[in-house]
């Protein structure tokens, strides 16, 4: 794919950006660049991962997606959804639940947490006998990142990213209901802010995954579909499922995000949606 080709600008000494289109028997082929075995940090695109493993506890019945958990008034919803109130480091709520989208890396470790004490199991081995080995996700191990791990600790190669985009895009782990209300807007109306990006009336978000919505200015393209859903992190790391164009794309990098990244992305994202609809129906 062409459109990859723009990676190799980017101001970094290694990345590695994959993508893909919804066919007959699901997504693939894979088209990709840089290396796709190589271990990356994928900061708060971990919170992916931990939502679905979550999502797991919840269709097992070890957890209820509205049952109390954080700040009072808050459930396991408004958790995922970022909209318990909490902040976005430990300390007590600056917000009553279901007020304003706060994005919380405090809010993942409540849900940490919350799997450890319900299924009697150390959420980083919940995680992997729950998400990441049903998914072949092998090369992916969760750190300890000042004791963040369930919000941020994720480590992993481009290969095992696919495989968790995958999963967000066409479930198995899951039924189709928790999907569908994982990637729909929960508490809708909301305002926020987008980490790195400002302010957004509403600030969209399903269980785990932001939704872009009418945000603006976003780190998709200005193409993708309002409906798509992903995560990007702080290391330089996004994953995107575009429902409408049928389009998965991520990418893990070694530079922080910054600038660069709030530049390059969009521009990546806007080549890669141009180049598979111009390529016709998929076989």
């Amino acid at each position: 794919m062409h459109a990859l080709d723009e990676v190799a600008a980017w101001p970094v000494d290694v990345a590695a950006v994959a993508t893909a289109r919804r066919g007959p028997h699901g997504f693939g082929p894979i088209a990709s660049v840089g290396p796709p075995d190589r271990a990356l940090p994928w900061a708060s695109v971990t919170k992916l991962a931990t939502a679905l493993a979550v999502l797991v506890a919840v269709e097992e019945g070890t957890v209820d997606v509205d049952q109390p958990a954080g700040p009072p008034g808050s459930t396991v919803r408004h958790l995922l959804a970022h909209a318990s109130g909490l902040g976005p480091e430990p300390g007590p709520p600056v917000e009553p639940p279901g007020t304003r989208r706060i994005y919380s890396n405090a809010g993942y470790e409540v849900l940490g947490r919350l799997v450890e004490r319900s299924s009697g199991m150390a959420f980083p081995a919940y995680l992997t006998a729950g998400v990441l080995e049903p998914l072949g996700m092998d090369g992916t191990i969760l750190t300890d990142v000042a004791s963040g791990s369930a919000a941020a600790g994720l480590v992993g190669p481009l290969m095992d990213l696919v495989a968790l985009g995958r999963e967000w895009a066409v479930p198995t782990l899951v039924s189709r209901a928790t999907w569908s209300d994982a990637t729909s807007v929960q508490f809708p109306g909301l305002a926020g802010v987008l980490p790195g990006f400002g302010p957004s009336d509403p600030c969209d978000w399903g269980l785990g995954v932001e939704v872009k919505g009418g945000k603006r200015p976003h780190w998709t393209g200005p193409s993708n579909a309002p409906a798509t859903y992903g995560h990007f992190g702080q290391s330089g790391s996004f994953l995107w499922v575009d429902p409408v164009a049928g389009v998965l794309c991520c990418g893990l990098a070694d530079r922080p995000f910054g600038v660069w990244a709030s530049r390059a992305w969009p521009a990546l994202c806007e080549s890669v949606l141009t180049e598979w609809a111009a390529s016709g129906p998929p076989a």
